[in-house]
C-alpha cells in the first residue's frame, strides 16, 4: 500500500475538521472527536496540528485568502444581475465556512489571531461594498447621494456578518443544517440587495423583483 503524503494528510484533517465544526459548533468540537472521525491516532492528528487552535487558524486562512479574492472583484459589478450573482456567491463562500459565523463572537473572544484578522475583513467588507454601489453609481443603476454610500455599505456588511445567526435565532434544530442552505442563501443575499431598493432605478428595482420571484422566498 502506498503510504499517503503528510500533506494530504493535513488537507484530509482540515476538511474533516470543517465538517464537524459546521455540523456540530467549533466549541462542541474536541481533537478526539476529529482524531476519531478520521480513524487516526491523537498523536497522528497533534503531529500536523498540535492544538486545536492551529486547526481553527488553518481553516481562517482558507477562508481568508477565499473571500479576500472574491471581495476584490466587487468593483465590476454593474447592476442588479452583476450584484445578484456576486452576493449569492460571496454567502456561499460564509456557508461553506459557517462555523466562524455561527460561533463568531466565541471564537474572537478565545483567538486573538482571528479577532484582529475578522476585523480586517470587516474593513475589507465594507471597502469593497462601498466599490460596489460606486460602481453601480456610475453605471447608472443606483442613484446614492456619496455621503450615503458608506452607511450603506455598513448596513450591507452587518446583514452579510450576521445573517447566518438570525437563521439559527429562527430555527436552531435546522437552520444550519445541508438541506437548507439553498432557502437560507437566497433569502440573505435577497435582504442585502433589498437594502438597494429605495436607489435602485425603476428597471433595476423590477429586475431584483424578478430575480427574486424566479429563484425563490424573499422571507
Amino acid at each position: 500500500m502506498v503510504k499517503k503524503a503528510p500533506r494530504r494528510t493535513a488537507e484530509r484533517i482540515l476538511e474533516v475538521t470543517l465538517e464537524l465544526f459546521n455540523r456540530f459548533g467549533e466549541p462542541n468540537v474536541s481533537t478526539t472527536l476529529i482524531s476519531a472521525e478520521l480513524k487516526i491516532s491523537p498523536g497522528n492528528l497533534y503531529y500536523h496540528y498540535p492544538a486545536k487552535d492551529e486547526l481553527i487558524n488553518a481553516l481562517f486562512d482558507r477562508y481568508e485568502r477565499s473571500i479576500s479574492e472574491l471581495l476584490n472583484a466587487s468593483d465590476a459589478v454593474r447592476n442588479v444581475e452583476d450584484a445578484w450573482f456576486f452576493m449569492h456567491t460571496l454567502f456561499e463562500l460564509i456557508w461553506q465556512y459557517r462555523f466562524l459565523y455561527r460561533d463568531l463572537n466565541d471564537l474572537l473572544s478565545k483567538n486573538r489571531r482571528l479577532e484582529t484578522h475578522f476585523q480586517w475583513i470587516i474593513k475589507n467588507k465594507t471597502r469593497s461594498l462601498r466599490l460596489l454601489l460606486d460602481s453601480m453609481n456610475r453605471s447608472g443603476s443606483v442613484k446614492i447621494d456619496s455621503r450615503e454610500l458608506e452607511p450603506i455599505a455598513n448596513s450591507m456588511v452587518v446583514v452579510l456578518t450576521y445573517w447566518l445567526s438570525f437563521e439559527y435565532v429562527k430555527d436552531p434544530r435546522r437552520a444550519l443544517e445541508p438541506e437548507s442552505a439553498g432557502a437560507a442563501l437566497m433569502r440573505g443575499a435577497h435582504h442585502v440587495l433589498n437594502l438597494l431598493v429605495p436607489y435602485l432605478q425603476t428597471e433595476e428595482r423590477m429586475h431584483l423583483l424578478k430575480l427574486a420571484g424566479a429563484y425563490g422566498p424573499s422571507a
